[in-house]
């Protein structure tokens, strides 16, 4: 059908176009018109009929097999976790447009809140379209935007005060936006993914051009260097760990390393939080239709 989304084509296309010749082992004679690889040039190095590999695009062939879709993987340069994308969108095939429920709520378990409440250390919990679900007031004094109701993609790209925080911001960017896609999967008609990367792409130019580029990765620990407006410069360890029976929900903690002058101001951030009985929660803004 003409309106069914063509997520396979457009995966293939954005990443075929990221790809020099050079990359590829092309030789390149003249002005070359289009960026990356050109659609023959893929269908070539995959062993495959490039009308095979046209039709794949354009969304007119839907059932490539697993042999075909790791051969492009391999043309395209692609990683472990974005082959694993690109096999799923394969795998999903022709899609039907489908009524959804309204968006279910995203409840943090209890013993998971109880958890955020006596960690030393500031901590929170995600949905999987990164809206804050839960957290510590020690992660709130870390940052506001570390609240119940915000989302992680909408302050880092819309509000000055988190992009301040992260001093680095523009140059990290393209991991969140590419661990988003991979969080999302192709599970893009749900509205709440349509309403966040809608505002997101009219209202910030970065943004659009890094979802254009369908990267996609795995959103996993990392060191963070962050310029607290209290305590200054922070440079601390963050980790993403699964919620069991929570599915798409993370628990995220940051700590520094030990004996550091971060662990002095997270310490000293810690003596200004005034104690609470339980991790704050707060239910999410609601989609709009």
């Amino acid at each position: 059908m003409a309106d069914e989304p063509n997520l396979l084509g457009e995966y293939v296309r954005a990443r075929r176009e990221l790809v020099t010749p050079e990359q590829a082992g092309i030789p390149v004679f003249g002005v070359r018109r289009v960026p990356g690889l050109r659609r023959e040039e893929v269908a070539l190095l995959a062993g495959i009929s490039a009308d095979y590999y046209l039709r794949l695009e354009q969304g007119r062939d839907r059932n490539p097999s697993t042999q075909v879709l790791e051969a492009i993987a391999r043309v395209l340069r692609l990683d472990g976790t974005a082959t694993a994308h690109l096999l799923r969108l394969g795998a999903d095939g022709p899609r039907r447009r489908r009524a959804r429920p309204h968006r279910r709520k995203e409840t943090v378990p209890p013993s998971i809140t109880k958890l955020l409440t006596a960690l030393p250390l500031p901590a929170l919990v995600e949905g999987r379209y990164f809206d804050v679900l839960a957290a510590n007031p020690l992660a709130t004094a870390l940052s506001p935007r570390f609240a119940p109701g915000a989302n992680r993609l909408r302050s880092l790209f819309l509000d000055p005060a988190e992009q301040a925080l992260h001093p680095q911001w523009e140059r990290s960017s393209g991991g969140i936006v590419a661990a988003f896609r991979e969080a999302v999967g192709t599970d893009t008609d749900d509205p709440r993914y349509i309403e966040l990367v809608g505002e997101l792409s009219l209202a910030s130019p970065l943004f659009s051009r890094l979802w254009a580029r369908h990267d996609v990765r795995s959103c996993e620990g990392a060191s963070k260097y962050l310029d607290h407006p209290q305590v200054g410069a922070l440079h601390l360890n963050r980790e993403r760990l699964s919620i069991e029976g929570a599915p798409g929900q993370t628990l995220v903690i940051y700590h520094p390393d030990p004996g550091t002058d971060a662990a002095d101001k997270l310490t000293l951030l810690a003596a200004t939080v005034q104690p609470a009985p339980e991790a704050t929660t707060a239910p999410l803004r609601q989609a709009r239709h």
